[in-house]
């Protein structure tokens, strides 16, 4: 017989998943807390149920997993993100930057290396030592017009030819792309608005004016291209425009002022030292004795209002925003024409004081 109270006894006894103890607490973490889940799982849904509905609760017990780990990520990356040192700056990486947020690495990003085009500025100088050469040397300067016709006159074909010939366009860049910027490869190449500038002052400006302004787009605009990339991220932006002309916002306060302060040294030196030493100084819109064609404004004062002008015209022209036009055409045109209309302006000035005064 059996006993009774043993079946009694066995009633009263309570399942194996009553008496288990409790897990002890783990990290709050996708691994811990999945354990804990599915243990609790089982408890809650184990218990009262056949076990022809295991694989049914595996897989509610899978899908509720899988919305707790998608729960916990999220709130964790949710906290990490929002998390702040108290002066509602967000955490990043646990590094903390000079204002009380955090920044990802200790260490500052590198700058770009800056790129000086030193090719492209000894070819851009080359020409203005050229022409103080043939000017000095009591030369024709307006012999570089004809060399730079002849140069035009197979730049340019070459240049249409790159832009429908992608096998020719690999040739002309494998040759000549270290005197060309980026953006110069599609688009018209630098070079032809340089020749077609130059040719432009040479042949309609009074040989020391236009001799100037050659200089002006040769030294200046690479004076102040240099420096710009030298120190233009340590100066202030220039102001969108001046005596109301617009400016380029990708000029700089530091090729301003060097353009400005080359500007004003080639026209003072030119003038000071130079020009009067040529036919003796019978090419000279200004002598030193004299002032402009003998109307006045010699010596000293005079020169260094020249200087004055010629610098500011540098600057401003060179810093100019005047949309698609190419600084190497428009420089030398602007700036050997204003100092033109200064010199005639100055002369049209003294002339009509001393006819008042007399």
């Amino acid at each position: 017989m059996t006993r009774p109270a043993a079946a009694s006894h066995d009633t009263h006894d309570p399942s194996p998943a009553v008496r288990r103890r409790p897990a002890p607490p783990t990290p709050l973490s996708v691994d811990g807390v999945q354990d804990i889940t599915r243990k609790v799982i089982r408890q809650l849904e184990g218990l009262g149920h056949d076990g022809t509905d295991d694989m049914a609760h595996e897989e509610n017990e899978d899908s509720d997993l899988a919305e707790v780990e998608s729960t916990i990520v999220s709130g964790n990356s949710t906290r990490r993100s929002s998390v702040s040192n108290g002066t509602g700056h967000p955490l990043n990486n646990g590094h903390a930057n000079g204002s009380g947020g955090i920044e990802n690495s200790k260490r500052p990003a590198a700058e770009k290396p800056v790129d000086y085009e030193i090719p492209r500025k000894l070819l851009h100088s080359s020409i203005g030592f050229l022409t103080f050469y043939l000017y000095a040397g009591e030369g024709d300067p307006r012999k570089v017009v004809v060399a730079l016709w002849s140069a035009l006159c197979i730049i340019y074909p070459a240049d249409v030819l790159r832009f429908r010939s992608r096998r020719f366009a690999k040739l002309y860049e494998s040759l000549l792309g270290f005197l060309m910027r980026d953006e110069e490869k599609n688009r018209v190449n630098g070079v032809i608005w340089y020749i077609l500038g130059v040719n432009f002052v040479l042949s309609c400006l009074p040989l020391d004016v236009a001799t100037v302004s050659v200089l002006i787009l040769s030294w200046a605009d690479t004076a102040a291209s240099t420096f710009g990339r030298m120190y233009g991220r340590r100066t202030p932006k220039l102001p969108p425009r001046i005596l109301g002309l617009p400016l380029a916002p990708r000029k700089s306060t530091a090729g301003f002022i060097a353009a400005s302060v080359t500007g004003a040294a080639i026209a003072m030196g030119f003038w000071g030292a130079l020009a009067g030493t040529r036919h003796g100084g019978a090419d000279a819109i200004w002598k030193w004795e004299g002032g402009v064609r003998g109307a006045g404004g010699g010596g000293v004062l005079g020169l260094l209002a020249i200087g004055v002008v010629a610098g500011l015209v540098s600057g401003v022209a060179e810093a100019l925003d005047l949309g698609n036009l190419d600084d190497n055409l428009t420089l030398p045109i602007i700036s050997g024409s204003c100092l033109f209309g200064f010199f005639k302006l100055w002369e049209y000035g003294a002339a009509s004081l001393t006819s008042w005064f007399s």
